[in-house]
């Protein structure tokens, strides 16, 4: 990437877009990655008219080449702060126009690259737009509620008594086994519940979308403290015609269905659905 007579700058890229006239008054008001402004790169095939642009911000080589990121992308705060500008960006084009997102971090030597990489891939950028155009995500999330845990007061831990010895409140123990098993059918029922909503989502939901993307459940920080174990993390491309369906079809497959919860978000732009350009020379790790 680092040549003696490197540019100063880098390309960064956000999306992929049609050159759409209705961008022209976005613009100018739109900030992306390190508070640089975003332009669109375009090529016009004389042929058959516009196919495909690239929205970009020059960015100072020094702290975007690849000797930088490898130290940035270990600061947590410095990377959500450009995911967000990154999300940004692409959110506020796709309120107007058909966006196809870009990986975090894509970059290129100079505008000169960028418009090799719209040369190469244009009819990809453009089979794939068409795709997406009249389309948005939708999040579905199924969570499995946790079972209550035994009473205490139905199974009290063992008292010393006065010898040392351990005392029990006679059937205590009894008690708390009888609990236990009760928490592990509860913990069960809500596992089939969450079984028989995927399969009524997959019925009722699925029809008014145009593809669906299964992704690794989450676990850890990415789950919300309380919310239950994440069984189901689905993307749904949906046709703008058919979100309302959608979304009615979504809460009516998990209605009836207490032991479990539902995570119904967007509508996004297409991350899980845009195929992503191949890595250019300038790319960042």
């Amino acid at each position: 990437m680092n040549t003696p007579s490197a540019a100063p700058s880098l390309v960064y890229a956000y999306a992929a877009t049609p050159p759409a006239p209705a961008l022209e008054h976005l613009l100018p008001a739109l900030t992306g990655v390190a508070g640089s402004p975003v332009t669109l790169l375009a090529l016009t095939d004389p042929g058959r008219g516009p196919a495909a642009a690239l929205a970009v911000s020059d960015v100072p080589r020094s702290e975007w080449d690849e000797a930088a990121l490898k130290a940035r992308f270990e600061d947590l705060d410095w990377l959500e702060e450009t995911a967000r500008a990154h999300h940004r960006v692409i959110e506020e084009l796709a309120a107007h126009t058909t966006v196809l997102p870009l990986r975090l971090a894509t970059l290129y030597a100079d505008r000169a690259g960028a418009l090799a990489a719209l040369r190469r891939h244009g009819q990809a950028l453009a089979t794939g737009l068409a795709r997406l155009s009249g389309h948005t995500e939708y999040g579905v999330k199924l969570y499995v509620r946790p079972a209550a845990a035994p009473d205490p007061s139905g199974g009290a831990a063992p008292r010393p008594s006065a010898a040392g010895a351990s005392a029990s409140r006679p059937g205590a123990g009894r008690a708390y086994l009888q609990a236990r098993r009760a928490q592990q059918h509860a913990r069960d029922d809500h596992y089939a519940q969450a079984r028989t909503a995927a399969e009524r989502i997959a019925a009722l939901a699925a029809p008014h979308a145009a593809d669906h993307v299964r992704h690794p459940a989450q676990s850890g920080p990415l789950t919300a403290s309380g919310a239950g174990e994440n069984v189901l993390n689905d993307a749904y491309l949906v046709p703008d015609a058919e979100a309302e369906a959608f979304r009615e079809a979504v809460h009516t497959a998990v209605r009836g269905l207490p032991g479990i919860r539902l995570e119904l978000t967007g509508p996004w732009a297409p991350y899980s659905f845009a195929a992503p350009l191949p890595p250019p020379t300038a790319a960042a790790p």
